[in-house]
Order: C-alpha cells, then sequence, then structure tokens
C-alpha cells in the first residue's frame, strides 16, 4: 500500500508561511481544528494552518462512519496513559495540556459540558493475617463527570470486583449509559432495558 504523502503549506494571516510535511492522514474540522497524523502520532491544527497540538501518542481516536481519529469536543480531547498495564483516560485541551488526569478506565468525549466516565474505586474490606496483607474489594462504576472531572451523578456499579490489572479481559470496560441531551441520561439495566435519568 502507497503511504499517501500530502504537505501543507498555510499562510497565517500574520507571519512566515508554515509547511507542514509528511503527514499521513487529515480530519475534517471538529470543534475548529483537525487531526493530522504523521507515522503513529496525532496533532492538531487550526484553520490558519498552526500546528496547536503537537505530535503525540496518547490521543483516544473516536470512530465516524468513515475512519478514526482524535477530536476536540467541547474544547477537549480524549487521552489514555498506561499505569500498571491498565490503560486510564482523562482529556487535554486546544493547548496540549491536561486538565483532567487520566484515572478513569473508559471515557466518553463531552457533550454539553458533561462526559460519561467508568471509575474504580478500591475498598478495604479486611486484612489476610495468612498472607500479611489487605482484602480488597473493587467496585466500578458508570459516573457523568463535569469538565473538571469531578462527579456529578452516579448511573450504574457494575459486577465486576476484581482489580482492573487483573481483568481477563484487557479491553476497557463498555460504557453503556447514553447522554440523550443536556439534562437527560438514558441507563441500560442488567435486563437490557433502559430507564431515563435528569441530570444537573
Amino acid at each position: 500500500m502507497k503511504k499517501l504523502l500530502i504537505t501543507l503549506v498555510l499562510i497565517p494571516f500574520l507571519g512566515i508561511a508554515q509547511t507542514i510535511e509528511n503527514i499521513d492522514y487529515i480530519s475534517p474540522f471538529n470543534n475548529d481544528v483537525a487531526a493530522i497524523k504523521k507515522g503513529n502520532e496525532w496533532g492538531f491544527i487550526d484553520r490558519d494552518g498552526q500546528l496547536t497540538v503537537d505530535f503525540r501518542n496518547d490521543l483516544v481516536l473516536t470512530k465516524t462512519e468513515n475512519a478514526a481519529y482524535p477530536i476536540f469536543s467541547n474544547g477537549k480531547c480524549l487521552i489514555a496513559h498506561q499505569k500498571n498495564g491498565v490503560l486510564y483516560y482523562g482529556y487535554i485541551d486546544k493547548s496540549g495540556k491536561t486538565v483532567i488526569t487520566p484515572q478513569f478506565l473508559n471515557a466518553t468525549n463531552f457533550e454539553h459540558g458533561k462526559a460519561l466516565a467508568l471509575k474504580v474505586e478500591k475498598e478495604t474490606i479486611g486484612y489476610n493475617d495468612i498472607f500479611k496483607k489487605d482484602v480488597v474489594s473493587y467496585h466500578y462504576f458508570e459516573l457523568v463527570i463535569d469538565e473538571e472531572g469531578k462527579t456529578t451523578d452516579h448511573l450504574t456499579k457494575l459486577a465486576i470486583h476484581v482489580s482492573p490489572k487483573n481483568k481477563d479481559n484487557k479491553n476497557p470496560p463498555a460504557i453503556t449509559s447514553k447522554l440523550i441531551s443536556e439534562n437527560l441520561v438514558a441507563i441500560k439495566g442488567s435486563n437490557k432495558k433502559w430507564r431515563v435519568k435528569k441530570i444537573e
């Protein structure tokens, strides 16, 4: 397969022409920026062709009808960092600064100033005298988070109780709830039926 070679020559309103070469993919503009791919890394350019987020390998791809690429929504883009063999999701702003530290086992793009996220909480439930270690339980929750990453609503509790690093399936647990409007979320129950909840 031939490598797609695209050269962007864009002239900002003020300053010298900027040339970005050897680009493998350019996404449509979304939130006034477009994702560009070079090798295995992605960055973002603005409508003047300025590189606003430098090429990096931690941006999370969003699947569209025709392709998959990172996007900004509500001024934030998903990132993922690995810790102890587990991927944790967070967000950057349009300057590339981390604004919500990677801490979620899965997360969605922001809509209406809110996002859905999956978080695990560790609870110490006792102490094992034989092995000289705490006995712990893990609880997985689907949450609604605000633009600072703070929990505004607990939605569901998943039936998973092992450490994220000990899960058989290394893929992130799926988020089954859906934001359906600015103040409504649809939550899927264990019986596969939906309920609608009003959120702030």
